[in-house]
């Protein structure tokens, strides 16, 4: 069977007949004469394009072969307790509310805490969420991957076969920065139907099957064609992403995109979708990716990657002229760290890194991938362009640690206001200011911040960051730091304006290789 699109044959078309042609050659040489109009006999016609490829008949070989391999992963966690308190003053909204008024008795009598009176502080029983995704074994005794999304803040593990059976699982281990995980299955004398990653990466118009759990279905499955490959999306430095037409939705994330052989191209990661379902393009992380990193994840349960420690940018043309580069490649170092492995090998400010041990770097994604590839303590070879010509420097690679705790940068200006450090823009609760009961209000923002450049000004109003409501500077500083730390360029902001909404990207703080 074969891999490739089956498009529908081109037939040549019918010979004319003589005297069409002569009556076609007479009315050329009355206008302009052209080369095929004075070939004998008829007119020069290159050959079509014909490719005889036989479609499958159906997918149910595949499908058959590959869904016992196919899992819902259901997984358990811990949400933080709420507090619930009262402080002198009364209730936001209340504050004046008189001791003799009739609420006062009514919050008494129902179980509230007086208005006026002291502090109380009482912690509501801790409650569990419940998330869902997909997932496939990969070895048979047990060894499954998903995506890092689907386990993060996970408590315990249940894994769902086709055939219905469940069974616990640990977590062997996660990687944020690609989005995988490694789940693993301890079934004594239990055997597990598994699938294995596909060697080459697949081509475009490529026939693609996915199964996963969507909405929590189970063992559902969809097919259509790989749409494009190396997508970057924004989800973190490393992105490569396959780009697929099957239908993937909600509960798919983590599951399997399978070609007609039965192998796995790719681990489904993220769709694209203004109303949260399917509209025909989905993100999968490529096989060659999600091979290395559950390597390294079954062997130590983490991914340990290279670091150069540079911050870098793309080689516009602009660029590439001012510096004297013939083509826009590459990717320039617009910082090196301090006390860094480039910072140490002598590298600058302005140097163009054209390529690692031999290997050319089109752009700064490229470069990400070939040093995070590198094992710590390995010395690599840059050639770098500096002052008009190439040049090579050594460099022995650190050590890319993760980033621990951080807090988000957020500092106050005012009673109700508070500058986010990473949006650059001042803030303060809607509510506050008499801009609504939802949101976060622009109060400031400088005219040479990348926030302005998007188009956003002093007034408008931000209802949600990257999906989530807010409803006061810190929340909205939090939501950019997580973007951040998952290594997204940007965040994206609802915001309204004249009682109407659109949606803004506002570039966050970071690309570092």
């Amino acid at each position: 069977m074969s891999t490739k699109q089956i498009p529908s044959a081109i037939r040549r078309l019918p010979r004319r007949r003589a005297g069409l042609v002569a009556g076609a050659l007479a009315l050329g040489l009355a206008g302009a004469m052209s080369l095929q109009t004075v070939v004998p006999g008829q007119f020069a016609l290159a050959d079509p394009v014909r490719v005889e490829t036989e479609a499958p008949q159906n997918f149910a070989p595949v499908v058959s072969a590959v869904k016992p391999a196919v899992v819902s992963v259901r997984v358990r966690t811990d949400e933080t307790p709420r507090m619930m308190s009262s402080r002198d003053g009364g209730i936001p909204g209340f504050e004046d509310l008189p001791q003799d008024h009739p609420l006062q008795r009514f919050f008494r009598r129902f179980g509230g805490e007086p208005f006026g009176g002291e502090q109380r502080r009482e912690q509501q029983p801790r409650r569990h969420g419940m998330s869902q995704g997909s997932g496939f074994f990969i070895t048979g005794d047990g060894y499954l991957v998903t995506n890092e999304h689907v386990v993060a803040n996970g408590k315990t593990f249940t894994v769902i076969t086709d055939d219905g059976n469940e069974y616990e699982a640990k977590l062997i281990g996660a990687d944020k920065r690609t989005d995988l995980a490694l789940l693993k299955v301890d079934a004594e004398g239990q055997t597990f139907t598994y699938v294995e990653f596909a060697p080459e990466a697949p081509q475009v118009g490529e026939w693609v099957v996915a199964v996963g759990n969507p909405f929590g279905l189970g063992g559902s499955v969809t097919a259509g064609i790989v749409s494009a490959r190396g997508r970057d999306i924004g989800a973190g430095p490393y992105d490569d992403f396959i780009q697929i037409d099957a239908p993937v939705n909600r509960g798919n994330s983590g599951g399997p995109a399978f070609n007609v052989k039965g192998q796995v191209i790719g681990v489904n990661a993220a769709i694209f979708s203004p109303s949260g379902g399917n509209v025909g393009i989905a993100f999968a992380i490529p096989a060659s990716t999600a091979s290395t990193i559950v390597k390294d994840l079954q062997k130590d349960g983490t991914v340990v990657r290279g670091w150069l420690g540079v911050q870098i940018q793309p080689v516009s043309k602009d660029i590439a002229e001012s510096v004297g580069l013939k083509d826009a490649k590459g990717a320039i170092v617009a910082d090196a760290q301090g006390d860094s492995p480039a910072r140490k090998a002598g590298i600058r400010s302005g140097d163009t890194i054209l390529s690692v041990d031999g290997q050319s770097v089109d752009g700064p994604r490229d470069l990400a991938r070939m040093i995070a590839a590198y094992p710590p303590e390995t010395e690599v070879t840059l050639n770098v362009w500096r002052d008009g010509r190439e040049q090579d420097v050594k460099v022995i690679l650190g050590r890319l640690q993760d980033d621990g705790p951080a807090t988000a940068a957020v500092q106050p200006t005012g009673k109700d206001t508070a500058f986010v450090d990473s949006l650059g823009m001042e803030l303060a609760a809607a509510s506050a200011m008499g801009a609504g009961e939802r949101g976060v209000v622009i109060t400031d923002i400088p005219a040479d911040s990348s926030a302005a450049e998007k188009g956003l000004q002093r007034g408008d109003v931000i209802l949600e960051v990257a999906g989530q409501p807010v409803s006061d500077p810190g929340e909205v500083a939090g939501a950019a730091l997580a973007a951040s730390e998952n290594g997204r360029k940007s965040v994206l902001l609802r915001v309204e304006r004249n009682n109407a909404s659109r949606f803004v990207a506002v570039p966050v703080d970071q690309n570092r290789g």
